[in-house]
């Protein structure tokens, strides 16, 4: 007689809604000090005391934000969460608690969302983050999540909006850019491979970077301490979610103002520029408009240009001129070209 190895599957309809929530959310640990009372009531208790709050939610759904041919459940859990970290370390904020809601087709059985909340505790341990409550709903089809992200500073003047940029600011970002949007593009690429041949396997050592910049990227909660070493306050800043041009306007128009973006101070991944010519894309167009990337995005004082001018974390890539100049990219022609957000929409048109 063959044995069966296949996975088990217990069907989500088999144990209910509320067994659901009890298997995700037993033995949560309680990190920080602020969480009163997490999961198990009608709603969490938190207590900030003199403290700003801030407060940030996103949705991932599947076939829009994520494709489950090639994202592990894990790896996604993870990913929700770092993109809401995302938006309090742009805050100039320390994340601390979050909540999460699911809507689950009966398509995944009970391991897969516990494989998927699996990446969630994990991201949340890294992160320093407590889990405080959430919601779980059926869907007619595929799988949505979304997280709500609360963190906290101690002083109101140490958060960073995106409207304070002022003339002559130097523009600057963290890591590099561009590396996520070529890692979907490989692993686009390699699903459609699949699709023709299925006992195709996949080389994906040349791509190791790229894909790991997409699948697990990180959210910079280090940037805030890094700063705050260095004595420096950034003027504006945002978090490179939609595309570094988006990001761009974002923080001109929030703020007034314009902006020269230099094409030459961009910084690229050697991986990045080498895949770019492999796809036979152009690195700069990837780097202003990919997205994912999750660097901040912020300006400085010009005055503080030597204390950031040897930080590896930082590179500046341009500055902040007069409304009235617009907001242009300077090719490494030295032509300046207007710069469109042609990052990601969310409502655009098939």
């Amino acid at each position: 007689m063959i044995e069966d190895k296949s996975p088990l599957r217990t069907p989500l309809s088999q144990i209910g809604e509320f067994q659901l929530i009890e298997k995700l959310t037993k033995n949560l640990e309680i990190k920080q000090s602020s969480t009163i009372k997490a999961v198990g009531d009608d709603a969490a208790v938190l207590s900030f005391k003199d403290k700003r709050t801030v407060l940030s939610t996103d949705l991932l759904i599947e076939g829009v934000h994520f494709d489950l041919a090639y994202m592990p459940l894990k790896h996604l859990g993870y990913k929700a969460v770092v993109v809401n970290v995302s938006d309090i370390c742009a805050m100039n904020a320390r994340p601390t608690q979050i909540t999460v809601s699911l809507a689950v087709s009966n398509r995944f059985p009970l391991e897969a969302v516990e494989e998927l909340y699996e990446g969630i505790k994990i991201a949340c341990k890294i992160y320093n983050i407590d889990i405080v409550g959430g919601d779980t709903t059926s869907s007619q089809k595929g799988l949505i999540i979304s997280i709500t992200v609360l963190g906290e500073v101690d002083h109101e003047d140490e958060i960073v909006y995106r409207s304070g940029a002022c003339e002559n600011d130097l523009l600057v970002v963290s890591g590099d850019l561009g590396s996520a949007y070529m890692g979907l593009q490989v692993l686009e690429r390699e699903k459609q491979v699949f699709q023709v041949n299925t006992n195709s396997q996949p080389d994906l050592d040349a791509y190791t970077y790229l894909i790991e910049r997409q699948l697990k990227p990180e959210a910079r909660v280090d940037i805030k301490d890094i700063l705050k070493q260095l004595e420096v306050k950034p003027t504006s800043m945002i978090d490179i979610s939609d595309g570094l041009s988006s990001e761009i306007i974002h923080i001109c128009k929030q703020s007034k103002k314009g902006c020269n973006l230099y094409e030459e101070k961009l910084p690229l991944d050697p991986q990045l520029i080498s895949v770019c010519e492999e796809f036979n894309i152009d690195s700069t167009t990837v780097a202003i408009n990919g997205g994912e990337d999750y660097e901040l995005l912020f300006t400085i004082p010009i005055a503080d240009f030597d204390k950031i001018k040897a930080n590896p974390n930082f590179t500046v890539i341009g500055h902040i001129v007069p409304e009235t100049e617009g907001i242009h990219l300077i090719t490494r022609a030295n032509t300046k070209i207007p710069l469109k957000a042609r990052g990601w929409k969310a409502f655009d048109e098939e």
